[in-house]
């Protein structure tokens, strides 16, 4: 598809083709295509309808405007590639869809959602080697979106791997009510409000039959980066929103997390509603900027079996409040040893105390095992940008390993102080 081709717009090849399960639509870049592109054919687990952007001089397949840029309707076994996706006013991505690849995408500039998952009907999604930036809107409206419907597709997992989040113009750059949800391997900055939000499923807009006590949903967050700027006070929240709470297990695990921004607190933990567990291992967390840096808020925490939290091996900076009692193994210290903060490298120098002083083994509380976790973290995340498909970095072995996202013997070392327009 693209211009000489049979084809000028995927609103005329889903109207006028009929497309099976196995078929490739191929689209020409550095050519321009309407937004409002809705595809209704799906494709089966085997054989996936795939959407495939081909870059030409380098350049992707623009796809620009309508109301929702391009939308998966019931077009379930379906994956979507290499396009450069804006302007959606209400939605740039919208899936309402099951077994959902989304890859190697630039979605930018949406005043809407960036990405968005329906209540009803969607199931696993995996979001992987893209780069989602300047979209959301107020406080309703995120960078990504997501949910999946409890009653339609049970057991539905939300896997996001290999994404460069940032510079969200309003709400979250990730705010999930998944059914499960396994964050591993990317790197979030500069969120309007939350870096992360890890929720229930809103409770206004369920298929009948649901209840709040349905499914517990749980959530991995392993392997990150997570860079907190602008005043909005608090990095990450889990457990619910005042729509829907998760009553969930959380597992942080090998994260680099530091605030970057100039307000007078910041809480890292934000504990909120209605939630199980939270256990965090091997995390690194730090502050760049003059200022208090609380670790957990639970003042709002709604515990569904009485207080849960552990940790061990957690990096913190001396003077930090709020540091959960539990925790075990805590370092202490007035700086974590990055190479360079101000450039954004967060890995660990020669002589930094996370070197390989992680625990070894992080395990769950017996009473309240976190379900099928990934121990330690198996690669390294992108560092502000995306990665091409593929090419994610296997994390350097080490006994025992170091904490954070990162490790000193990265062999990519790429920062950058902005990104390319």
């Amino acid at each position: 598809m693209g211009p000489g081709r049979p084809f000028a717009s995927l609103q005329a090849l889903f109207t006028d083709v009929t497309l099976r399960p196995g078929d490739v639509v191929e689209v020409d870049g550095g050519a321009s295509y309407p937004g409002g592109a809705v595809l209704r054919q799906a494709g089966t687990t085997a054989a996936p309808i795939v959407l495939r952007g081909r870059r030409v001089d380098g350049r992707r397949p623009l796809l620009s405007g309508g109301v929702n840029t391009i939308e998966l309707r019931r077009a379930d076994h379906v994956v979507v590639e290499g396009f450069e996706i804006t302007g959606g006013s209400s939605r740039c991505v919208f899936v309402n869809a099951a077994d959902v690849v989304l890859r190697d995408l630039l979605v930018r500039d949406c005043s809407g959602q960036g990405i968005l998952s329906s209540d009803q009907d969607s199931g696993s999604l995996t979001l992987e080697y893209s780069e989602i930036r300047t979209s959301g809107g107020g406080d309703s409206r995120h960078a990504l979106y997501i949910q999946t419907d409890e009653i339609a597709h049970p057991g539905a997992v939300f896997r996001m791997r290999y994404n460069y989040l940032h510079d969200g113009l309003g709400g979250n750059l990730l705010k999930s009510r998944a059914e499960r949800n396994e964050i591993h391997y990317n790197w979030f900055e500069n969120a309007y409000y939350h870096e992360l939000e890890l929720i229930g499923p809103d409770q206004y807009t369920q298929q009948g039959g649901w209840t709040p006590d349905l499914r517990r949903e749980d959530s991995e967050v392993l392997g990150n980066v997570i860079v907190h700027g602008g005043s909005f006070g608090a990095v990450i929240r889990l457990g619910g929103d005042g729509t829907g709470e998760s009553r969930g297990r959380y597992r942080i695990v090998n994260n680099t997390i530091v605030a970057t921004g100039s307000a007078s607190n910041y809480t890292v933990l934000r504990l909120f509603e209605g939630l199980e567990s939270v256990e965090a291992h091997n995390n690194v967390i730090h502050r760049t900027t003059p200022g208090s840096l609380r670790i957990e808020r639970s003042t709002e925490a709604a515990w569904s079996l009485g207080r849960r939290v552990a940790g061990s091996y957690n990096w913190v900076p001396a003077g930090a409040t709020d540091v959960p009692a539990e925790w075990t193994g805590t370092l202490l210290g007035q700086a974590p040893g990055f190479v360079d903060a101000a450039r954004f490298d967060f890995r660990p120098s020669v002589a930094s105390p996370l070197n390989q002083a992680g625990h070894p083994s992080p395990a769950s509380p017996a009473a309240w095992p976190f379900p099928a976790p990934t121990p330690l973290p198996l690669q390294l995340p992108p560092i502000r940008q995306p990665l091409a498909p593929g090419t994610g970095l296997a994390r350097p072995p080490e006994a025992p390993p170091t904490i954070g996202a990162l490790t000193g013997s990265r062999p990519d070392p790429v920062f950058r102080s902005g990104f390319d327009g």
